[in-house]
């Protein structure tokens, strides 16, 4: 795909950040010290980045760097929706640890019997005489091929073949069999192994089990309850709500329009950067799930400390433990971040699948959960 040039306006676009937004709107903007936020965006590949957090006194702060529309410099807003990629896994994981605290689910069942005849078949014939549990695709640990690893369908999604690929429409029946072509990374429970089949999964597992979609139980269960009035489940909507601003590959090749149910259960949530602080604070704080069903949201230990289910722990410098999830999609990075109460927490975004330096998120994310101290 050709590489697209910024215009000069970029530029100085760009160099603008706007700080200590209060959530009800604008309050003032100045600058006097780099903030890390300006080392997400790049005049090449990343011409927007954008932060909300809320502190734990219910101080909240957004702030903004470069552009969310390269061809007019608007900026971005907090408002604009965006693709949330395989954040949607933490509220696929909060339905389905709901049904488990419900009696309608457990986690130790074999997925088979939570799928229609001809996918309980396809995935036997797959393990052999191995079941995997609803527990395992939770932990990642079910050892199933992710359909996104396919060579064919990375590329129509992410690489060559996207933009004659852009709008097709997938199921998740063919995702499966597109995973199931493949032999096992390893036997069910063996290793921790990151797998959008596993999401993908629980996705059809929870139609089954309710006998509605996943999105309209997360509508019901998480969406209306927590009033994320800027989150949506699009399906083969292959526009974003308004308002938005662009999304960009690398290259700056404007990928706003796509069709997601290439991402499924996996990654297909539109959202808002005041709609995931929401969320995450309230999923932390206990307001979603029992303690016992969020305790095991947080247990890592079947993937060695690198993954519970449907959430992640950071280790900050500074020896603070905050946990969330991440997400990637064509056009967008995105990050959402909170203490294990839930008080305090961090979404921020870029308008491009280009994910920042380790250490630029590093640098951010201390920034705004280490302590501070003068002298």
């Amino acid at each position: 795909m050709p590489t697209r040039t910024a215009p000069a306006r970029l530029t100085a676009a760009m160099a603008a950040l706007c700080c200590a937004v209060a959530a009800q709107g604008a309050a003032g903007c100045g600058f006097t010290a780099r903030s890390p936020l300006h080392d997400l965006i790049s005049q090449r590949t990343v011409p927007g980045a954008a932060e909300l957090s809320q502190d734990a006194h219910g101080t909240a702060r957004f702030s903004t760097a470069g552009v969310a529309d390269i061809r007019t410099g608007r900026l971005i807003r907090p408002t604009d929706r965006f693709r949330a990629g395989s954040i949607t896994k933490t509220v696929i994981a909060t339905v389905t640890l709901q049904l488990v605290a419900e009696h309608r689910l457990d986690p130790d069942d074999p997925v088979e019997d939570h799928l229609p005849p001809d996918d309980s078949a396809a995935i036997r014939r797959t393990t052999g005489t191995a079941h995997i549990t609803v527990r395992q695709l939770l932990t990642h640990t079910s050892g199933l091929f992710s359909y996104t690893d396919d060579r064919a369908f990375f590329s129509e999604f992410f690489g060559a073949g996207f933009t004659a690929h852009r709008y097709d429409s997938h199921t998740p029946e063919a995702l499966l069999r597109t995973a199931l072509a493949h032999r096992p990374y390893a036997p069910p429970g063996a290793v921790y192994h990151y797998s959008n089949t596993d999401y993908l999964l629980l996705g059809m597992v929870i139609r089954q089990v309710t006998g509605d979609s996943y999105a309209d139980e997360a509508r019901r269960r998480v969406i209306l309850p927590l009033h994320l009035t800027g989150t949506s489940f699009p399906g083969p909507r292959t526009t974003l709500p308004a308002p938005h601003g662009r999304a960009y590959s690398a290259g700056l090749t404007d990928v706003t329009d796509l069709n997601p149910s290439s991402a499924g259960a996996a990654g297909e949530m539109v959202t808002t950067l005041p709609d995931l602080d929401r969320f995450f604070a309230a999923l932390l704080g206990g307001k979603l799930l029992p303690a016992p069903e969020l305790h095991a949201m947080e247990d890592t230990r079947a993937s060695q400390g690198r993954y519970g289910m449907g959430l992640f722990p950071v280790q900050l410098p500074c020896g603070r433990t905050v946990w969330g999830h991440n997400g990637e999609i064509s056009g967008s990075y995105v990050v959402a971040l909170a203490t294990d109460d839930g008080r305090h927490v961090v979404s921020y975004r870029v308008n491009s699948d280009v994910r920042p330096g380790a250490t630029t998120e590093t640098r951010l994310l201390a920034a705004e959960f280490c302590p501070r101290r003068d002298g």
